[in-house]
């Protein structure tokens, strides 16, 4: 059985119907087999099965820009946040690829946590920014690469070692940039995370058969490197990863929300027409259902 991706804009605000769990109009209340995703911009995502609700990575405030105003790179948002991470209810898990303020923010988290009670899945390597960030240890699951968890409604969460340019550990040797493969609703997906190609990475997804690869396309270059801001697959090595690993279907993210740390999509749409028309690819919009099912 293979995988479809329906997409349907759903009306304003898109935080009730990231909260809704009742079959009605656009709701998202999802059958067995099926998931909903809706990009949150950047690396992050909100996913929903059946009554549980996911987010990964999601960077809702504007904490980068207060932090770095006055400096070349200011983070101005070209994108509004799209929710008030407070509106949401019913957050089932939280999970944070690594430490950067982007994917594993502050602010969002503990706006997050005005009205719920999340289990965290970070990198044990960063138990010391995840306690910084408000994170409450008790309910966090700090893993490794090569460790897998199972949370509440039966999904499992494996997580691979991710190269943000480069592989980092802690003292111990915990990798501080993870990838996870979830296991939802008989959907297997791949966040990478942030992340270049790097030697076995073919191989270790080439064997866990999934479905639907969440790459970051924004690529890298010396001078972003230069002023610490290390960079992630271009978007030819992207696709080449899916297609080597024997992924179907190719959502790419991280752009759009940073001027000087992005990709153009309707540039990218047209190297994915060109160069990537044996995959089922997507560049998400903010705003937008996305309804993964077996068919």
């Amino acid at each position: 059985m293979s995988i479809k991706i329906d997409s349907l804009p759903v009306p304003p605000p898109l935080v009730e119907t990231i909260n809704s769990t009742h079959t009605v109009g656009n709701s998202t209340r999802t059958m067995g087999g099926e998931v909903v995703v809706w990009w949150l911009g950047q690396a992050g995502f909100a996913l929903r099965c059946g009554k549980a609700l996911f987010l990964i990575d999601p960077y809702l405030s504007d904490s980068l820009a207060e932090k770095y105003r006055g400096s070349e790179f200011k983070y101005t948002r070209m994108m509004a946040s799209p929710l008030d991470p407070r509106a949401l209810v019913g957050c089932t898990a939280y999970l944070c690829t690594h430490g950067h303020t982007d994917h594993m923010d502050a602010q969002t988290i503990q706006a997050v946590l005005k009205n719920n009670c999340p289990q965290f899945v970070a990198p044990r390597a960063e138990v010391a920014r995840a306690r910084q960030c408000g994170v409450p240890l008790d309910r966090a699951h700090l893993i490794n690469a090569g460790e897998s968890i199972n949370l509440d409604g039966g999904i499992t969460v494996e997580a691979l070692a991710s190269a943000h340019e480069e592989f980092e550990q802690d003292e111990f040797g915990n990798q501080k940039f993870l990838g996870y493969i979830l296991t939802l609703g008989g959907v297997r997906l791949y966040h990478s995370g942030d992340t270049i190609p790097y030697a076995g990475l073919v191989e270790q997804l080439a064997t866990k058969k999934i479905d639907v690869a969440l790459l970051p396309i924004n690529g890298r270059d010396a001078l972003r490197r230069s002023r610490g801001v290390p960079g992630n697959f271009t978007l030819e090595e992207a696709i080449a990863l899916c297609r080597a690993a024997g992924i179907p279907h190719l959502i790419g993210h991280h752009f759009g929300l940073f001027d000087f740390n992005t990709i153009d999509p309707t540039a990218a749409a047209a190297i994915l027409r060109d160069q990537a028309a044996d995959l089922d690819w997507l560049l998400p919009e903010v705003g937008v259902t996305y309804r993964l099912r077996r068919i």
